[in-house]
């Protein structure tokens, strides 16, 4: 497994609607061994590998986009306002340090909130919200932070980089879902020395933390046109305390994939999923899905005339915090899984379900 290129990926800072750092890490490896690399105008980076039949047509698809806060007002003592990019829990934003993207550097800054002596008492078991929070650059006005390049507009991270835990657990703020556009990519790797019938893309998809229309998904699917597609996303793992195991399954880091099964996801992806993954001894589980699995998936498997799609996730620990965990032997299984799924397709194969 290529632990390199994961934590370039991983550390590069680019939240929905401005994925172009990591977007051109994953772009520099694909180069190096697939036949084609291009770059849409939604930001979705896509990368080719002809098949020996070149049918059917594959997508694989992991969203590279992560969660992030965005500059709203610089006052006049050069403090910065923020609204968040994607879904957060506010808690985990306080007393953080940020990274701000800004037009030619990047600019790092502190998390501000009232200190906890100067909250009433009957106050201090509020939830702190966003709003209620500021970004504190260190400047001492307006014109302090626009001399350091920082606009209304600019888009920031929480600051920190990839860390390796005990065992095969890897932490970092952008799991979900660069994890994803890693395993699609380093499947397409595998596919590479031993290519299949199947012309395979692999796409990096943009904006799925905010794409409540289907963001860079619907826009790639569209212009490939897939007869099948994957996506690689993330899911809660409930080998945790207080985990609801009756409402999400049980998922364990080290557990293998979770394939999930019913709204977006197609039955018959599903079966060949998992006849791959027994065939392989791959561990896995299953997750249902009975209404949105709001993933790329929603957005795929409605394109054109319908794409028959399957949903492959890798259990993830403390879910949009700035250390999201995962166990790497998880990421290896998923890949051996996609290409076994993808090696398993014949120019001929029909997936109407009958």
């Amino acid at each position: 497994m290529n632990t390199n290129f994961l934590e370039q990926l991983l550390d590069a800072p680019g939240p929905s609607g401005f994925e172009v750092r990591p977007a051109r890490v994953w772009r520099e490896q694909a180069e190096s061994f697939v036949d084609r690399v291009t770059v849409d105008v939604s930001g979705n980076s896509i990368a080719h590998l002809d098949g020996t039949d070149g049918a059917p047509r594959v997508m694989l698809a992991g969203h590279i986009d992560e969660i992030g806060l965005q500059v709203t007002h610089i006052d006049e003592k050069g403090f910065l306002f923020v609204d968040e990019i994607g879904g957060w829990d506010p808690q985990v934003v306080v007393g953080q340090r940020v990274t701000i993207l800004a037009r030619d550097r990047v600019v790092p800054g502190v998390v501000g909130k009232k200190p906890i002596h100067l909250i009433q008492p009957d106050e201090r078991s509020n939830a702190s919200k966003v709003k209620e929070l500021w970004i504190d650059l260190g400047a001492g006005s307006r014109a302090d932070v626009q001399a350091l390049g920082v606009r209304v507009g600019d888009c920031m991270v929480l600051a920190g980089r990839t860390v390796h835990l005990a065992g095969d657990r890897i932490a970092s703020r952008a799991i979900d879902n660069r994890i994803g556009a890693y395993v699609v990519l380093e499947a397409l790797r595998a596919l590479s020395a031993d290519r299949p019938s199947a012309d395979v893309a692999a796409v990096a998809t943009a904006q799925e933390e905010i794409g409540h229309a289907g963001g860079g998904a619907r826009t790639s699917a569209y212009s490939l046109d897939p007869q099948v597609a994957l996506v690689v996303d993330v899911t809660f793992s409930t080998d945790v305390p207080d985990a609801e195991k009756r409402e999400l399954g049980e998922h364990e880091l080290g557990g293998g994939p979770v394939l999930s099964r019913g709204s977006a996801v197609h039955s018959v992806v599903f079966e060949r999923l998992a006849a791959a993954a027994e065939s392989e001894g791959v561990p896995y589980t299953i997750q249902a899905s009975p209404k949105a699995t709001r993933t790329d998936a929603d957005a795929i498997f409605l394109s054109r005339a319908g794409v028959p799609t399957g949903l492959i996730s890798i259990p993830n620990r403390y879910m949009h915090s700035p250390n999201e965990m995962v166990s790497l032997t998880d990421v290896a299984h998923t890949i051996r899984l996609i290409k076994a799924f993808v090696q398993n397709l014949g120019p001929d194969v029909d997936l109407t379900p009958r």
